[in-house]
């Protein structure tokens, strides 16, 4: 992976995207990631596949152009998760903090649309 993200760095450089503004960046990223809700709402893979790779390399240069460097964001990531508890809820996996409440601010057992 680290090969690949110094492929993008360098394609990044040779276009000047690494001093080019990290705003214009991030609305590329809100771009990316409506492609993918489109690929996931109309189950096309084949789009899937290219928004994710999309956003990775927009997040690579975007994470040039704030001087961060991408490896480190993913293994802070990863360091957060590492050892979180949870359970899952309705398809959807929420940390042990987060149990006592669901999305609607009622307890997990009394909301009718998150009763599991």
């Amino acid at each position: 992976m680290n090969e690949l993200t110094n492929k993008i760095r360098k394609w990044a450089i040779d276009r000047e995207l690494e001093s080019a503004d990290p705003y214009k960046q991030m609305l590329k990223l809100g771009e990316e990631f409506g492609e993918l809700c489109q690929g996931m709402a109309k189950s096309r893979m084949d789009e899937v596949i290219d928004a994710i790779g999309d956003m990775y390399v927009v997040l690579t240069i975007l994470s040039m152009q704030l001087d961060v460097d991408i490896q480190f964001c993913v293994q802070k990531a990863y360091n957060e998760i590492a050892n979180r508890k949870g359970r899952m809820v309705n398809g959807v996996f929420v940390k042990e903090a987060d149990l006592n409440l669901c999305p609607h601010q009622e307890a997990w057992d009394d909301c009718p649309d998150c009763r599991h």
